[in-house]
C-alpha cells in the first residue's frame, strides 16, 4: 500500500479512537499496536516493551516531575491570591488595573507554576470576583483569567518546551529563552485589548479604584519575592552552566516546598501528600503518554509514513509560508480537541522533516506551536481552561466566558503573525545567550 495512503488511514483510525473517549496514551498504543501486527507481523511486538521504556530511559525527563512538583506547592498555598493583591495594590491607579493585575498575575504565576490550570484556579479565585464585585462585565472578567492562564504553557519554564524538546531532540535551554519575548509580547497584547475594553465601557469605576499607603503595597512583598527570587535563580543556573535542567528543577522543587512549608505554614502530613500525590498523578500521565508516543513514531517511521509525507512536501511547487499557514491551522485545529502534550508528540515527528525542509527554524517553530496550542486551552469543545474558570464561577456560563476569551484568542493569532513577520522576537535571545545553533 502507498505510505500516504496509509498514513491517512492511519491518521483516521487514531481520531476514531481517540475520540471514542480512551485515554490518549492507551488511544497511541491501541493504534500502533495494530498497525504493527497488521504490516509487521506478530513476532515485531517483542520490540514494543523495549521502545516504550527505551523512550522513557532520557534524563532530562527528570525536569517534568521536578517542575511540576514546583507548579503543585506554589499552587496548594496562598501564593497565588498574595501575587494578585500585590500587583493589585501596586497597580490600583492603573486605568483599567485590576484586570492588569490580573493578567499579570497571571504571567508571574504561569512562570512558577507551568501549569495553565494551576494559573487559572490560582488567580481566578480570587480575581473573578473581585471583578465582578467592582462591575466589570463577567465576559471581561472570566476571558482574561482564560487567557491569562495559557501562559503557562509559553513562559518558562514550560512542561510543553520540555516535551517538545524531548520529541524534536531541540535543547530545552534554547526553548525556554525562545518564550520569554513571545510570552512577554502576549501579555502585552493582552493588556492593551483590557485597557482599550475597559476605556470602551466608558464606566469611571472601572478605571481606578481605592488607594494604598506605601506601607501596605511594602507589607505583602516578602511573601511574593521568594518564589520570584526562586525563578530567577533556577533561570540563572540553567543559563549560568551551573547546572542541567533536570539538576535545577530539582533544586527549583526542593526550594519551593520548603518555602511553602516555611511562610505558608504547610505542615501538615497531608497537605504536603496531596501535593507529591497529584504531581505523580500528573507527572506519570505525561510521562505515559511520551512513552506511547515513542510507540506511535516508530509505527509512523517503520511503515515509511513520516519520510514520505516529508518526501512529498519537499516535492511540492509551494511557498513555505503557504505550508506554515496549513501546519498552522492543522495545529489548531489538533489543539481544539487535544490536550498541547499530546499534540506535540503525535505531530512533532511528522511536522518536525516537513519544517526544516522548508527553511524554518525549530525553535522558532515551538513558540509557533505553543501559542496554537494556548489558542486550544480557550476554545470549545474541549477548552479546559473554559472549565476551569466555569468551575470557579459556575453562575457564568460557558458561553459568556467563551465570549470573553475570543478577542484574547486575537491577540494570539496576532502575536503568531508578528512572530511570522519577525522570527527574531523568538530566536534572537537564545542566540544571544547560547550563541548561534550550528
Amino acid at each position: 500500500m502507498d505510505p500516504l495512503t496509509l498514513g491517512a488511514i492511519v491518521a483516521v483510525c487514531t481520531i476514531l479512537v481517540l475520540f471514542s473517549g480512551v485515554s490518549v496514551a492507551l488511544g497511541l498504543l491501541i493504534v500502533s499496536t495494530g498497525f504493527i501486527m497488521i504490516f509487521d507481523g506478530m513476532r515485531s511486538l517483542e520490540l514494543l516493551p523495549e521502545i516504550l521504556f527505551g523512550k522513557l530511559d532520557n534524563f532530562a525527563l527528570l525536569s517534568i516531575p521536578m517542575f511540576i512538583i514546583m507548579g503543585s506547592s506554589i499552587a496548594s498555598t496562598r501564593a497565588g491570591a498574595d501575587l494578585y493583591e500585590a500587583l493589585e495594590r501596586w497597580l490600583t491607579r492603573v486605568p483599567g488595573g485590576l484586570v492588569i493585575s490580573n493578567l499579570g498575575a497571571c504571567a508571574l504565576f504561569a512562570a512558577m507554576s507551568g501549569s495553565s490550570p494551576a494559573t487559572c484556579a490560582a488567580i481566578g479565585k480570587l480575581g473573578i470576583p473581585e471583578m465582578r464585585k467592582r462591575g466589570y462585565p463577567d465576559g471581561v472578567a472570566a476571558g482574561s483569567i482564560a487567557a491569562g492562564g495559557t501562559l503557562g504553557i509559553l513562559i518558562p519554564p514550560s512542561v510543553t518546551m520540555i516535551v517538545y524538546g524531548i520529541a524534536t531532540e531541540q535543547s530545552i535551554g534554547r526553548l525556554f529563552l525562545a518564550g520569554v519575548i513571545p510570552g512577554l509580547m502576549l501579555v502585552g497584547l493582552f493588556m492593551v485589548w483590557s485597557l482599550y475594553s475597559t476605556w470602551r465601557s466608558g464606566d469611571r469605576a472601572l478605571l481606578a479604584h481605592g488607594t494604598y499607603t506605601w506601607r501596605q503595597k511594602l507589607e505583602i512583598l516578602p511573601r511574593v519575592l521568594p518564589f520570584l527570587a526562586i525563578i530567577v535563580g533556577v533561570l540563572y543556573a540553567m543559563y549560568g552552566g551551573v547546572a542541567t535542567p533536570s539538576e535545577t528543577a530539582a533544586v527549583g522543587a526542593l526550594l519551593c516546598l520548603l518555602i511553602a512549608m516555611i511562610i505558608y505554614k504547610l505542615w501538615n502530613p497531608k497537605d504536603l501528600w496531596v501535593v507529591l500525590r497529584d504531581s505523580t498523578k500528573e507527572s506519570v500521565m505525561i510521562l505515559f503518554i511520551i512513552a506511547a508516543a515513542g510507540v506511535f513514531s516508530y509505527m509512523l517511521s517503520s511503515l515509511f509514513i513520516t519520510q514520505s509525507i516529508a518526501a512529498w512536501i519537499g516535492t511540492l511547487d509551494v511557498n513555505p509560508w503557504v505550508l506554515m499557514g496549513a501546519v498552522n491551522v492543522f495545529l489548531l485545529i489538533a489543539g481544539f480537541f487535544l490536550p498541547p502534550v499530546a499534540v506535540i508528540l503525535m505531530a512533532a515527528p511528522i511536522l518536525l522533516p516537513i519544517i526544516t525542509t522548508a527553511g524554518f527554524d525549530p525553535i522558532w517553530f515551538a513558540v509557533i506551536l505553543t501559542i496554537n496550542m494556548e489558542i486550544g486551552l480557550i476554545s470549545p469543545p474541549v477548552g479546559l481552561n473554559l472549565y476551569v474558570i466555569n468551575g470557579i464561577a459556575p453562575d457564568i456560563s460557558l458561553k459568556t466566558i467563551l465570549a470573553g476569551s475570543l478577542p484574547f484568542v486575537a491577540c494570539m493569532i496576532i502575536a503568531i503573525i508578528l512572530l511570522c513577520i519577525f522570527p527574531g522576537l523568538a530566536t534572537w535571545l537564545p542566540n544571544a545567550v547560547m550563541g548561534t545553533a550550528i
